[in-house]
């Protein structure tokens, strides 16, 4: 029998909360930490981005928070990205309202006199970069001195970015009796340190994921040119039923999208900016089939778990090896095969070769036209070598 959020020791409250935003089943990872989480032990999760931890750790946030005082919140989740911090905040606030409770996100490159006036007006959760919240400290605009909960999200992440010093000297000024709770896709090296020596006792849960492997779908890298750029995308995009294009901005993601329906191609953007309700109805819409492309950035498209997705679309090609099989993992789930398809510039060449050396390819870069009739159909072109002009 399926899991409740109720037998997993939810209050009626925000189990209703849930099943009015259309959740009513918790996922695996939620099954697995919440209850020690709601009792209050440390817990380490070892789970990707996208398996539901967010509300693992957001639930437990927001069922066990107290009221704040002026600068001193009762809860902090630290993560390593500005729009993470964003997204983390945005899915909390929803939650904690019905408790009367606040949540603010606080990140380096917006205003610090601002944040700090809305933490000295007092704030329940906050959700903050590490560095931007040592800031905060130094000025002494917020105090930790009544954090009951700290999360630390995405500690991997942190830690090949560097900020675990960072990350543990805040868990210094983290001086009353606490509850701490870690979730990282792996649990060695730096990020086992810190597990050692600022969680006591924690549960362990392993959420078990779909791995996709490079090898479980197609690949085609094809070289593009500027003005053609659009028109190549969009007739992969007709010959495709569901495809999700990644982008790397926000601006980028409206662009593209705005481009593709004057192309004929009904498409949507999913990003951080976008009104909670927008992007509900992209998601929605493109879950039922009713839209044919969702263009997203790599945070907004955290929240997107899809089957049946059979093109994924490296509009932009990402930024390293780990984002593109994350970025691809999109399409080959639940049994099925898809094809990635990454869209190369001339001055891209040298990144995308670097790209499939590390993540164990040998494919040739295919120069195409908007014209070309391989494109309606990339799962059946079976040998681009064969026939294509190589770069």
């Amino acid at each position: 029998m399926t899991a409740t959020f109720s037998a997993l020791g939810l209050s009626a409250d925000l189990v209703t909360a849930l099943a009015e935003q259309g959740i009513t089943e918790p996922f695996p990872v939620q099954c697995l930490t919440l209850p020690d989480a709601l009792a209050g032990r440390d817990v380490c999760g070892k789970a990707k981005t996208g398996s539901g931890k967010t509300l693992a750790f957001g639930l437990a946030l927001v069922e066990r928070a107290s009221a704040a005082r002026p600068g001193c919140p009762r809860a902090l989740v630290l993560v390593p990205t500005r729009e993470l911090a964003t997204q983390v905040a945005v899915e909390l606030a929803s939650l904690a309202k019905v408790r009367g409770r606040s949540v603010l996100a606080v990140y380096g490159g917006t205003d610090l006199d601002r944040q700090s006036a809305a933490l000295q007006r007092g704030v329940d959760i906050v959700v903050a970069t590490p560095g931007r919240l040592i800031d905060l400290i130094d000025r002494r605009a917020v105090s930790l001195a009544d954090v009951d909960t700290v999360v630390l999200d995405e500690a991997d992440r942190m830690a090949d970015m560097g900020f675990l010093p960072q990350v543990e000297w805040v868990l210094r000024h983290v001086s009353g009796s606490h509850q701490t709770m870690l979730f990282s896709a792996t649990l060695d090296g730096d990020v086992d340190h810190v597990v050692r020596v600022h969680m006591h006792d924690p549960a362990f849960h392993e959420v078990e994921s779909d791995r996709v492997d490079v090898d479980d779908m197609e690949h085609r890298f094809l070289f593009v040119h500027q003005m053609d750029k659009v028109k190549v995308a969009a007739a992969v995009a007709r010959g495709s039923e569901r495809c999700l294009i990644f982008v790397r901005t926000k601006r980028g993601a409206d662009r593209l999208a705005l481009q593709l329906t004057r192309e004929g191609v009904a498409a949507q953007p999913i990003h951080g900016d976008l009104r909670q309700s927008a992007r509900e109805r992209a998601l929605r819409d493109f879950s039922s089939g009713k839209l044919h492309v969702l263009v997203a950035t790599d945070v907004a498209a955290r929240g997107i778990h899809v089957d049946e997705i059979d093109v994924v679309m490296h509009y932009d090609p990402p930024e390293d090896h780990k984002a593109y099989v994350h970025r691809s993992g999109r399409t080959a789930r639940a049994g099925t095969t898809g094809v990635a398809v990454t869209l190369v510039l001339w001055d891209q060449e040298r990144d995308v070769r670097l790209l499939q050396k590390r993540l164990g390819l040998d494919l040739p870069l295919v120069e195409v036209f908007s014209n070309d009739s391989r494109l309606g159909d990339l799962s059946g072109w079976k040998d681009p070598e064969a026939d294509a002009a190589l770069v």
